[in-house]
């Protein structure tokens, strides 16, 4: 008997001494969910063809662990057929704390992998030892170069309740049918809504789609509270600006995002309001020197609220209001864009916040510049403006204005998105997506350019 007893004693001494089997103890395990990864999403890094930046959120960190252990993304090619995590990326986790009363407690991780091959095929996960995601895919673009299509979905206003567009967006992201997402503005109604948890609901919704290839944001005026904290905390876009505002090339394409809400919250400071319209500036200026533009013909815009409405519920939709952005701040008529856009001859530009679709003929200062009668959208004098905010959400679709104004090409209020294909440097084709009515087209057009640049002066 003593014998056994010395031997029971010997076993446990061995268990406590021996490296590495006290990995996980007994207070972790119970916790253990706090440190699974959810809300995947990825976004373009700095590189488009060659970087893909990874987010997801914890509830906790493991205790006493080494910086970035815990915030691990294992990737690699397939071979055969077989996923092979070969290879591993480090990043951050910052602590985000909701403004809420409850001052609710994530963090969210954010690992950027470089150096991918373009135009191949990647799988990976996310988290560390203590948990980790599902295995996802994603694709990177083709390369820097111009000679290829992108193919991107569009939309503004999805929320977690009444999301009727997620269901066929998510079927053709994983049919392979996009390149990118943009979501312009307006998520979840509202993010910090129940100390946040209905912005962790939304992001847990989008990672079917999100998680698979880059989804691209920029914020609407229902991401306001707490000085868009939650928008600024979740979302990692390129530039250095919190994802309030940054550009992107893709294809023959140069993506411009920007906050239209830098103009109506200036209670958190004008100074965010002056940096945007400066970077606006420098940032259009290049893209529209003449070798940017053969390299890279088309420059693309989007930002929340539109210049231009075609219902009667917005305040300063109207001649006789104006629109902050369009003009600039009331009286002063500082920072208005639409001299700053037509200057520098963007094509198109996409809007939402209304919850319908309208598709404008090309205009300026209220008027139609139209390419010809016969053919409007081929080689247009002012920029087209679209607005695509149906994609689903609590606040339900909007009634268009009785008599609608004579810029107003063409209009749907169907639950749906805006499909864009850049096909090459002169041809543009959009169409939109009815929920309403099985995935049908309700919309359909070419833009056609074979000169791009400022537009000719208005007459």
């Amino acid at each position: 008997m003593q014998q056994l007893h010395f031997a029971l004693l010997a076993s446990l001494l061995l268990l406590l001494l021996l490296p590495g089997i006290r990995s996980t103890p007994t207070d972790q395990k119970a916790n253990i969910v706090h440190y699974q990864p959810e809300q995947v999403h990825l976004a373009f890094g700095e590189r488009t063809d060659s970087e893909i930046v990874v987010t997801w959120s914890t509830r906790s960190l493991p205790p006493d662990q080494e910086v970035g252990a815990f915030s691990v993304v294992e990737y690699g090619q397939p071979v055969d057929g077989q996923v092979r995590l070969t290879q591993q990326a480090r990043g951050t986790a910052t602590k985000f704390v909701d403004g809420g009363h409850k001052q609710a407690t994530q963090f969210i991780h954010r690992v950027t992998l470089r150096d991918l091959k373009p135009n191949a095929t990647y799988s990976y996960h996310c988290g560390s030892d203590f948990g980790w995601s599902a295995i996802f895919q994603f694709r990177t673009v083709p390369s820097a170069a111009v000679d290829w299509s992108p193919s991107l979905a569009i939309y503004g206003d999805m929320g977690n309740e009444n999301a009727q567009s997620l269901a066929r967006l998510q079927q053709e992201t994983q049919r392979g049918m996009y390149d990118a997402i943009i979501h312009v503005g307006d998520f979840a109604y509202d993010m910090n809504t129940k100390n946040a948890r209905v912005g962790d609901e939304f992001m847990r919704q989008i990672e079917t789609v999100a998680a698979y290839l880059p989804y691209m944001v920029v914020p609407g005026n229902h991401e306001e509270k707490f000085n868009f904290s939650n928008y600024r905390a979740r979302f990692n876009m390129p530039g250095e600006t919190d994802s309030l505002w940054y550009s992107f090339n893709l294809g023959p394409v140069h993506f411009v995002s920007f906050s239209t809400e830098v103009y109506y919250f200036l209670s958190y400071g004008f100074k965010l309001l002056t940096k945007q319209f400066e970077w606006l500036e420098r940032d259009l200026a290049e893209a529209n020197l003449p070798e940017n533009r053969a390299k890279r013909p088309w420059i693309i815009t989007y930002g929340h609220r539109p210049m231009y409405c075609s219902d009667d519920k917005e305040y300063d939709c109207n001649s006789d209001l104006e629109t902050y952005i369009r003009q600039g701040l009331p009286m002063l008529k500082w920072f208005g864009l639409e001299d700053l856009f037509f200057k520098h001859g963007v094509d198109v530009e996409i809007f939402a916040h209304e919850h319908f679709y309208t598709r404008l003929w090309p205009i300026y200062n209220y008027k139609v510049y139209n390419g010809s009668a016969e053919a409007p959208y081929t080689n247009p004098k002012a920029p087209i403006q679209i607005i695509t905010g149906s994609a689903g959400c609590k606040e339900e679709r909007e009634p268009f204005s009785k008599d609608l104004p004579s810029w107003n090409a063409y209009n749907s209020n169907d639950y749906g998105y805006t499909r864009l294909k850049a096909h090459n440097g002169t041809h543009l084709h959009f169409e939109q997506v009815s929920d309403d009515q099985d995935g049908a087209i309700v919309d359909s057009f070419w833009v056609i350019k074979d000169k791009h640049g400022a537009y000719p002066a208005p007459q």
